[in-house]
């Protein structure tokens, strides 16, 4: 008999322990932003490369660019068609195509998002689409029909504009990834939501 109640004292223990993780918030950091009154022609996409420094990042950024440092690494996001390249950088990824939404003007945006495993984001949508790339970890983004699980190394194109949705540290190890936002800059970035 006395080993039922410290079974169950373990089993609660162990259920408070994970609810206590999975309540925790993921950090978003916002690294790098810019204002812009048109977006470039054709399908979208987000070009993501390094650069040994910020200094040659931003001499070859673009209109459409942003240059931001995460991870001990100097990165350059640029939106535009696929397959370019920018002067001097070393590709890691393209990610797309990026839903397009018709604004005044248009936000591009760069979060980092980092945290363990089971932290996550409120419900919430923005006035655009982003997209992900996952440098270690794995993410899930929740939208009302499905859960995109995007795992280390790998890119992925998000919602569109006004869909709901909740972002996680869904695997087994911490979470670095990298946000790439086009909104329109006219209206809240985040607006709270709900899923069904």
């Amino acid at each position: 008999m006395p080993r039922i109640p410290s079974l169950l004292v373990g089993a609660a223990t162990a259920l408070l322990a994970l609810s206590s993780v999975a309540q925790q918030a993921l950090v978003i950091r916002p690294l790098a932003e810019r204002k812009v009154t048109e977006l470039p022609s054709g399908e979208l996409f987000w070009r993501i490369e390094n650069y040994p420094s910020k200094e040659a990042a931003q001499a070859a950024a673009g209109s459409w660019s942003l240059v931001a440092e995460a991870e001990g690494r100097v990165w350059l996001f640029t939106l535009g068609s696929a397959g370019g390249s920018s002067p001097g950088g070393t590709k890691v990824s393209e990610v797309g195509p990026i839903s397009r939404v018709a604004a005044p003007q248009y936000l591009l945006r760069i979060n980092e998002a980092s945290g363990p495993p089971g932290s996550t984001t409120p419900v919430h949508s923005h006035p655009g689409s982003e997209a992900f790339y996952v440098l270690s970890g794995e993410q899930s983004i929740r939208g009302a029909h499905e859960t995109l699980v995007v795992k280390a190394g790998a890119p992925a194109a998000g919602h569109g504009a006004s869909m709901a949705m909740q972002v996680s540290s869904s695997g087994s190890a911490d979470l670095q990834s990298l946000v790439m936002f086009v909104v329109d800059a006219t209206q809240p970035f985040s607006s709270p939501a709900s899923l069904p």
